[in-house]
């Protein structure tokens, strides 16, 4: 069994906006996400991504812009994430089990990876990333945004995770 990290994008990995993050002159990674990752990563943890891009739904940018998106994060971080999973659905538009706070696409995760959920972690922004972690099972920090009452710690960014999963893994 795997221990993971899983990570929400917009607003842990890169900075957040109102009007999606699609292209190369929006994408901003936030302060110490390579570095945190990299020591993640010799931690042995697997990181995947599980990110809601609902622009898709609403017709503002296309699966090609969001995968070539990706490709620039995975380009900046050193190829440290493992996975990217999306949710491309809007509730507006449509529904799905996919889209955070369902937790269809960590089960999916979960089993592909054969991850063991009890010493895994989940770190995101909103109250609807930490829904679906506890769902199944994984510790939850939410980083900087709205107070969560589902977040089992808050810290201030994505650095600030380290010492909180490197030592629960350690013993």
């Amino acid at each position: 069994m795997q221990k993971c990290v899983f990570l929400d994008r917009d607003g842990v990995i890169n900075k957040d906006y109102v009007d999606y993050v699609y292209s190369a002159d929006k994408l901003e990674l936030l302060p110490g996400v390579e570095e945190a990752l990299q020591a993640l990563k010799q931690a042995g943890f697997l990181l995947i991504v599980i990110t809601n891009q609902s622009g898709i739904a609403k017709g503002i940018y296309t699966r090609e812009q969001m995968h070539e998106t990706h490709r620039l994060i995975q380009q900046a971080l050193g190829g440290t994430i493992d996975h990217f999973y999306y949710a491309p659905w809007h509730p507006s538009v449509s529904n799905c089990l996919t889209r955070k706070p369902g937790s269809l696409l960590f089960e999916r995760a979960i089993a592909r990876y054969k991850v063991d959920a009890g010493q895994s972690w989940m770190v995101g922004d909103k109250d609807r990333d930490l829904i679906p972690a506890k769902k199944v099972g994984l510790k939850t920090i939410q980083v900087e945004h709205a107070d969560s009452p589902r977040a089992d710690h808050k810290v201030a960014d994505l650095r600030a995770c380290l010492p909180l999963i490197l030592d629960e893994s350690r013993g």
